[in-house]
């Protein structure tokens, strides 16, 4: 069992009338104390990160005083140990303190000895540990900036509120568009968490058979149904610990979305053919791209499955409100590439840029992945257009020439705003900024067709 992060002082000592006393005059001075007979199993109840001290005597039957501050030292440098004995040789004194002890007193000691020393090596651990923090908090936002490439607002919000849920132990729902990195927002979530060193287990709900859903999350008992031979750990269960990551919860069944609800509520699984209840400490994040209460309206989805998830939503903006994020994500998929590839590195010219922005990317972030793959390969990327984006072009590592890159963001402006609504050639016109006459002229050179426009009126031509 760890020791609660209450106790500012655990004492050692074998000897129980000395024990007894030492805790009076640490328990008058408002210290909550542990008292203990032996050192031998200490370091592992106690957190890298708790914030009390340690005070031992050196000479004790089994593990002494010395090779208990090793030990400790091992797990955490930093911890404070007080090391007391009755023998007062100097040559253990200055063993002790090289070997990194706090203080060293020598029985018998005055109340206000220990609590002198004990009250400063409790300072000293506030202190160590709120820098420690500071510098994870840190490292944090240095994380999610490399994770979550992007400056804009919504990417900065984004990123504030994975930082204050990591530190909770709320379950998280996250809402994004397919490809707009839901599971790379799950896995940030965990790994700036306590849980971090347990583990993250992701399933895809939608890619599981309906038949073989419940096994696969909350495991089966041999003879639980044909074929089930022996027994199966479920996903649940796996995630003992650490995380479960559940993407595509909207794909569910509505009775595998009942014991869902129930895992949820009272954190327990039971197996398949089982009757034992295993108690787990999880984190559930799910996600979907769909409105989940517009399927519970519609009887797909259970409402108080849905209210239960809802408490820490998370939406990922698609790439097509990220502004200038577009090309940040572009560039970086694609020096990531040429490294990987050992291509050289290829900037982007002003045509290209102006093309990646136009793009609406309805596959979002993992559609701009492989095209930035296919860019740094040198590989031509054909932009498709579909009705929701208009914008088409094509994207190359090697552009040519400055009056070849003009020509071919020309033609691109031009094709852009024939795929929207216009009446005439006139409004065509205005929209560009340029007179009907030269319109005429670049529509003819660019080998682009106004009557071609599905907007297209023929009662003015």
């Amino acid at each position: 069992m760890s020791i609660d992060n209450q106790i500012q002082v655990v004492l050692i000592d074998d000897d129980p009338h000395l024990r007894q006393a030492l805790c009076q005059t640490l328990d008058l001075a408002g210290l909550k104390v542990l008292p203990l007979g032996e050192a031998s199993g200490l370091t592992a109840r106690l957190s890298r990160d708790w914030p009390g001290v340690v005070v031992s005597d050196i000479r004790m039957p089994g593990m002494d005083g010395l090779e208990l501050l090793a030990e400790l030292h091992g797990q955490d440098p930093d911890l404070p140990v007080l090391l007391i004995t009755g023998h007062g040789d100097v040559p253990l004194a200055v063993q002790a303190m090289r070997a990194g002890a706090y203080d060293f007193l020598e029985k018998p000691f005055a109340s206000d000895a220990l609590l002198d020393s004990v009250r400063r090596a409790l300072a000293l651990r506030r202190l160590v540990l709120d820098n420690r923090s500071l510098r994870l908090a840190l490292s944090d936002r240095q994380q999610l900036s490399t994770r979550l490439v992007g400056h804009s607002p919504q990417m900065l919000r984004l990123r504030e509120q994975i930082g204050a849920l990591a530190a909770t132990r709320a379950d998280v729902l996250i809402l994004g568009e397919t490809g707009a990195g839901k599971e790379v927002v799950a896995r940030a979530l965990h790994d700036l968490s306590s849980r971090r060193s347990g583990p993250f287990v992701a399933i895809n709900a939608g890619a599981l058979a309906e038949s073989v859903v419940e096994s696969e999350l909350f495991g089966h008992e041999p003879g639980a149904f044909t074929g089930a031979q022996k027994r199966r750990i479920g996903k649940f269960e796996f995630a003992n610990g650490g995380t479960l990551f559940l993407d595509e919860i909207e794909s569910m069944s509505l009775d595998v979305q009942v014991k869902l609800l129930r895992l949820l509520q009272e954190r327990v699984v039971e197996r398949l053919g089982g009757n034992q209840l295993i108690a787990l400490d999880i984190r559930i994040i799910a996600a979907t791209k769909e409105d989940l209460r517009q399927s519970a309206d519609q009887g797909r989805f259970r409402a108080d499955l849905y209210y239960r998830l809802n408490v820490a939503p998370l939406r990922i903006p698609p790439l097509r409100e990220r502004g200038e994020d577009a090309l940040m994500l572009f560039q970086h998929f694609a020096d990531e590439a040429s490294s990987r590839h050992g291509l050289p590195l290829h900037e982007l010219q002003p045509g290209q840029r102006a093309l990646l922005l136009r793009h609406s990317w309805p596959g979002n972030v993992r559609e701009l992945q492989n095209a930035a793959e296919r860019f740094a390969l040198g590989l031509e990327l054909a932009l498709d257009s579909t009705p929701d984006n208009p914008s088409a072009g094509t994207l190359t590592s090697t552009p040519g020439g400055l009056s070849e890159q003009v020509e071919q963001f020309e033609k691109s402006l031009i094709a852009a705003e024939l795929a929207r609504p216009h009446s005439s050639l006139r409004s065509l016109a205005e929209a560009l900024g340029v007179p009907r006459k030269t319109l005429h002229d670049k529509l003819r050179k660019h080998g682009l067709n106004f009557a071609d426009s599905a907007n297209h009126s023929a009662d003015d031509e």
